[in-house]
């Protein structure tokens, strides 16, 4: 099977490179034969490069062009397309579809429905752009802060719904988790082209050794929740924890830390899998919905219990898997309780330790990653035969 793999990268690696990176790895490795062509956001600077941006940021008929010379020359089996906004536009999925292709979109956010792809507005949850007056969003600046970036957004919206581009020209959606399936189809995805793969993480395997202390890992950022997390660690003195991940917040939230609590900065993914042995709870305070959960499923990975806020795909996530605990999302007091009830029982921790593994092994493996990929291909290129 030739899958042509396009990608949008971000201007700083995040998680939806590493997932992309990830997936074409797994396929190589299975002997498959992918081609992976992305385009970087790091080039867009000029007011004059922003000026274009802004008229073709809906659809760009260059990319059209481009991705039909891409299918011509290369002729896949399956066109796979992560992130495409803003260069690469639907003028890929209209490119691929006319070629006769079959098309594959994993929904890494929410783009779709929401100008700053988060559901987030002013620090709190919102769903206006579903099911509300869309005009919100752009008096509101959520994209960026800026007018301008956020009507740019909504164009992008506007053009797919007006021709219909999801429906006559992707033939399977891949979604993270439920949860966020969910919000597609009340956003108005066609359910049925929608199938639920979560990302996957390598083995590192357990550590046997005694843990110690809470960990979190992500940006610092208001919808991480990592401002709650300080707020508890002020009632938590004899817990440690250790904050990786850099951002906006990172020095207000250190000029607000107890002792206890120690930044360490951005690390490489081969830093924090030893601290992951190591500790005894990962947290996971976002107050967004999220699509996903990465350093979820790192944490299981390694066996490690996770703490996570009711909310969202995090919530699923840990709620179904015997691995972890919840909290009320944005509830410092309930986030210490839950610390404490859980870091004063071993046999707690312990059960917690094992389920989380448990759930690894069932949901996150490369090798069921793989076996799932290759069944949705699969029934993406019977509906294209039908359509």
């Amino acid at each position: 099977m030739r899958v042509l793999v396009l990608h949008n990268s971000y201007r700083n690696q995040g998680g939806e490179d590493l997932a992309v990176a990830g997936e074409v790895d797994i396929m190589r490795k299975a002997g498959m034969d992918v081609r992976l062509e992305t385009v970087s956001n790091r080039g867009i600077s000029s007011p004059v490069e922003q000026a274009r941006l802004f008229l073709t940021v809906a659809n760009d008929p260059k990319r059209k062009i481009w991705v039909q010379g891409l299918c011509d020359d290369y002729r896949p089996d399956i066109v796979h397309i992560h992130n495409f906004f803003p260069l690469l536009t639907t003028a890929v999925h209209e490119g691929a579809a006319e070629r006769q292709l079959p098309v594959v979109q994993t929904l890494h956010n929410y783009r779709l429905l929401c100008a700053n792809a988060l559901f987030l507005r002013n620090g709190a949850v919102c769903e206006t752009c579903i099911n509300g007056n869309k005009a919100v969003a752009f008096l509101s600046r959520c994209y960026r802060g800026s007018f301008a970036a956020t009507l740019a957004a909504m164009r992008l919206r506007q053009h797919a719904a007006r021709n219909d581009i999801w429906a006559r020209h992707v033939h399977r959606f891949i979604a993270l988790t439920e949860f966020a399936r969910g919000k597609f189809i009340e956003g108005g995805l066609d359910g049925d082209r929608i199938v639920v793969k979560p990302h996957f993480v390598e083995d590192v395997g357990v550590m046997e050794h005694s843990r110690a202390g809470a960990l979190f890992v992500g940006r610092l950022s208001p919808e991480k929740g990592a401002g709650t997390l300080i707020q508890a660690w002020r009632s938590l003195p004899h817990i440690p924890l250790t904050i990786v991940g850099d951002g906006p917040e990172r020095s207000r939230l250190m000029a607000s830390a107890p002792r206890n609590v120690v930044f360490t900065g951005h690390l490489r993914q081969d830093a924090v899998t030893p601290l992951m042995r190591r500790a005894a709870v990962l947290v996971v305070p976002s107050i967004a919905y999220e699509t996903f959960g990465m350093t979820i499923a790192e944490a299981f990975s390694a066996g490690l219990p996770v703490i996570a806020s009711d909310i969202g795909a995090p919530a699923e996530l840990v709620g179904r898997s015997g691995g972890g605990v919840l909290f009320k999302a944005g509830d410092a007091a309930d986030l210490v309780r839950v610390v404490t009830d859980v870091l004063g029982n071993s046999d707690t921790l312990g059960a917690l330790s094992a389920g989380a593994r448990r759930d690894y092994l069932r949901r996150y493996t490369p090798e069921r990653n793989l076996e799932h990929l290759l069944s949705i291909y699969r029934d993406a290129a019977q509906r294209a035969k039908a359509s």
